[in-house]
């Protein structure tokens, strides 16, 4: 929206300025003024405008500002801790002078003195971390609130849905987004200077898919960082985690929210999502092979096992077998139309129980010990608009909602029921 665009362009114009003239100064007056009628005028256009700065990225209202890819001012703004401005409300010039101040302060390495900063009340300008809700800074705030901070996932959910729906609408997968969620939640699991990972709980079934991609993303990422595999291979994991499952836009409502017992058609169209989510991703960006192949490979079996069936027997990618074990468990620890949620115990056992059968051994077992090392450093999100402080240590119980019946028939004496392990996402 270019009304976006020549705000944060004034905006930048305008500390650029400050940080030449002094207060008072004609100059810095006139960058000031323009900088907050351009805010003004954005107001009457979007009442409640917000930015997220994500590295060369610039997302307004979930979309990225094209016009400014790889605008250098991003990164600024993100490295001095503002990765999200929301404007909620009115804002006065003095509020919107105080917080160009604050990033001014940042960008030289001068840490605020609360004599001299302009001692705000509340107000309807607020910035900080990305993903993050609960005590924003404040104008005239002397460092961000990190320690008490807590954590949401709703405007990645968000984001996620949309990106679903224009897949379902045959316009395309749209990578900057995807790209845009997972750094997203690269911050949100890095942005306590302690490493968090924060899981959205299921809320209603039919936002399954969505709640499920977030998760197994945050959770391969998490496990590649914890086997210790480099940055850009982390954030390559957590994109083909995001998207494994894409090929469910393929398949009816009907067969992904059934609670009973699929049929043999059914099961064939639930099984054919692997192929499916792989074609619509490799259709779009040649260049996502890794998240292809995870696509098609992440209900693979380490014995062959699974679907689809390979003519030849191989072994899966590195990726692929990661993000099976990711996905599994967090299809087990999610209620189902055929059963409750699994307590975490019981999964771990699942896990480990179908080492070297089902999966990698050595990915299963390194897993295992990063629940159990980073048991404290787990936030499980109840609700998307309601977010847990850091360090929620009872470690992920049932969920209360129900998910859409997808890759496990229900339990029961049927002899042909697949083990309960063998579901997934």
């Amino acid at each position: 929206m270019k009304s976006a665009t020549q705000f944060l362009t004034a905006l930048a114009q305008a500390i650029s300025t400050m940080n030449l003239y002094k207060e008072g100064h004609p100059a810095r007056e006139r960058a000031l003024d323009a900088a907050f009628d351009r805010m003004r005028l954005l107001q009457e256009e979007v009442p409640h405008p917000g930015f997220t700065f994500l590295g060369n990225e610039i997302i307004f209202q979930q979309r990225p500002l094209r016009d400014l890819k790889s605008w250098d001012w991003g990164s600024r703004f993100a490295s001095v801790g503002v990765q999200r401005l929301e404007l909620l409300g009115p804002i006065s010039r003095e509020e919107m002078e105080g917080f160009l101040d604050e990033v001014l302060r940042r960008l030289s390495g001068s840490s605020t003195d609360s004599s001299e900063a302009r001692q705000m009340k509340a107000t309807n300008l607020r910035y900080g971390s990305v993903g993050m809700r609960g005590r924003e800074d404040r104008l005239g705030s002397e460092t961000l609130a990190t320690a008490t901070l807590a954590f949401t996932l709703r405007e990645e959910a968000d984001a996620i849905r949309w990106l679903h729906g224009e897949v379902q609408e045959e316009r395309g997968l749209q990578l900057v987004e995807a790209e845009a969620v997972v750094r997203s939640l690269s911050v949100a699991m890095h942005g306590d200077q302690a490493f968090l990972i924060p899981l959205l709980r299921l809320k209603q079934f039919d936002q399954y898919t969505t709640t499920h991609a977030l998760n197994v993303s945050i959770l391969t990422m998490a496990l590649a960082e914890f086997i210790g595999l480099a940055p850009k291979e982390v954030r390559s994991f957590g994109i083909a985690g995001l998207l494994h499952d894409l090929g469910k836009v393929k398949v009816p409502d009907e067969i992904l929210n059934k609670a009973g017992k699929l049929t043999e058609e059914e099961r064939r169209i639930m099984n054919s999502h692997p192929t499916e989510g792989a074609k619509i991703i490799l259709a779009t960006e040649q260049h996502l092979d890794l998240a292809a192949v995870v696509a098609y490979e992440h209900h693979i079996k380490l014995n062959g096992g699974g679907y689809p069936k390979l003519s030849f027997p191989r072994k899966c990618h590195q990726a692929s077998d990661l993000t099976h074990v990711c996905d599994v468990f967090d299809a087990l620890r999610t209620d189902r139309p055929y059963r409750a949620a699994l307590e975490t115990t019981e999964v771990m056992r699942i896990l480990s129980e179908g080492a070297g059968s089902e999966f990698d051994p050595d990915l299963t077992h390194a897993f295992v010990r990063m629940i159990q090392n980073w048991e404290t450093r787990i936030a499980e999100l109840g609700d998307e608009d309601e977010a847990l402080p850091l360090g929620v240590a009872h470690l992920l119980g049932s969920g209360k909602g129900v998910a859409p019946g997808d890759d496990a028939p229900p339990p029961g004496p049927d002899p042909t029921a697949e083990p309960v392990g063998a579901g997934g996402g």
